[in-house]
């Protein structure tokens, strides 16, 4: 009976290779190696930044936002800003409702006010703490410096000129207007009726300030700096800290749908937002040229904006627990203005995360 042969092995390692291989067959597959090899070697392409659309008011308070596009930092950590200026905190909170921003640099009054309508938004760093202080022109500076109290200063501002101060601030809802309210309520005793708010943006409200169409405002700098520098008459009435105690100022908020869709670029965007802060603290003189060039040129003079980079009404922070109370005190009081309708639980409004990862807390 026949055998079936063995099979056939499909390598035979033992044999040597039947046809010799041909110098110029070795060439090709030597060139064939190296061009492999350098092209090994050579850089990948660069991955496409991620595109961050960020709304910002341009104040002071948002110096962290001037430092970090001033510097250029963005195109190592993978970002992209496309920044976009609005007048006011309320007008900015309409464009996160509507989808058009993923990050806002705006005040926690604002802030608290579009969580408790809704848009879904999470503070992830602070900016600054008691930013706010109340400067009056002259006549108003005078009758409060006479006075043995705040209340009694405005109504001798009354008596002396036969009608109720103005006094100027941003939009009902921001932090200025809040922190004016508070004070003359929880501080200082003065009846609502005593005093004229005017609401209005940056802008107009120091030109009012400037030309006496008000006689005084809860402002924040660089105003308070510039009306003093060309109106020595004009004088601190109340300073920063004591309008409102450790009062919240501007925060750097994030949708909750961008953190979805890019955690990590907000990650990032916050590593640089404390490495901002520190800088601003530690160089006042480059900062003071990046935030001139961004929201004063022809407006502010460099060394005016340093001496507001400078004052008792600029204090950089970053951590978003430093602020945590106070914005609960804040968002009490203005449920008793009726600004917030719907109370948000500020515990939930606040996102420590990203910040304790940078740190390393």
């Amino acid at each position: 009976m026949p055998q079936t042969p063995p099979p056939r092995p499909l390598f035979n390692f033992a044999h040597p290779i039947a046809r010799p291989v041909a110098r110029r067959e070795l060439l090709v597959g030597a060139a064939a190696l190296g061009i492999a090899a350098a092209a090994a070697s050579m850089p990948l392409p660069a991955f496409a930044a991620t595109t961050l659309r960020v709304g910002y008011i341009p104040i002071i308070p948002m110096t962290q936002l001037y430092v970090i596009t001033g510097e250029g930092w963005t195109k190592d950590a993978g970002l992209n800003l496309e920044t976009t200026s609005f007048q006011s905190g309320p007008a900015m909170i309409q464009a996160l409702a509507s989808g058009t921003l993923d990050v806002a640099y705006v005040g926690i009054g604002p802030a608290l006010i579009a969580r408790s309508k809704g848009v879904k938004l999470k503070v992830v760093a602070a900016n600054v703490i008691d930013q706010v202080a109340l400067i009056g022109r002259a006549p108003l500076a005078k009758a409060m410096a006479g006075a043995g109290s705040p209340a009694e200063g405005i109504k001798a501002f009354r008596a002396a000129n036969g009608r109720r101060p103005k006094i100027g601030s941003l939009p009902a809802g921001s932090v200025p207007d809040t922190v004016l309210r508070y004070w003359m309520a929880e501080v200082a005793h003065i009846a609502p009726d005593d005093v004229e708010i005017v609401g209005m943006g940056e802008q107009p409200l120091q030109q009012a300030l400037l030309t006496g169409a008000i006689d005084g405002a809860s402002i924040l700098e660089p105003i308070l700096t510039l009306v003093k520098s060309r109106l020595p008459d004009a004088a601190i009435v109340a300073k920063a800290g004591t309008l409102f105690p450790k009062q919240p100022g501007a925060v750097l908020a994030v949708t909750e749908d961008a953190i979805a869709k890019n955690r990590d670029a907000v990650a990032e965007l916050v590593k640089l937002h404390i490495r901002a802060t520190a800088f601003a603290k530690s160089n006042p003189d480059r900062t003071a040229e990046l935030v001139t060039d961004i929201i004063g040129k022809g407006l502010v003079e460099r060394d005016v904006m340093r001496a507001a980079l400078t004052s008792d009404a600029t204090t950089f922070v970053d951590d978003p627990r430093v602020i945590l109370d106070s914005t609960k005190k804040m968002q009490a009081f203005q449920q008793s203005l009726n600004q917030i309708t719907e109370p948000v639980d500020v515990d939930t409004l606040f996102d420590f995360s990203f910040h304790d990862a940078a740190t390393g807390k």
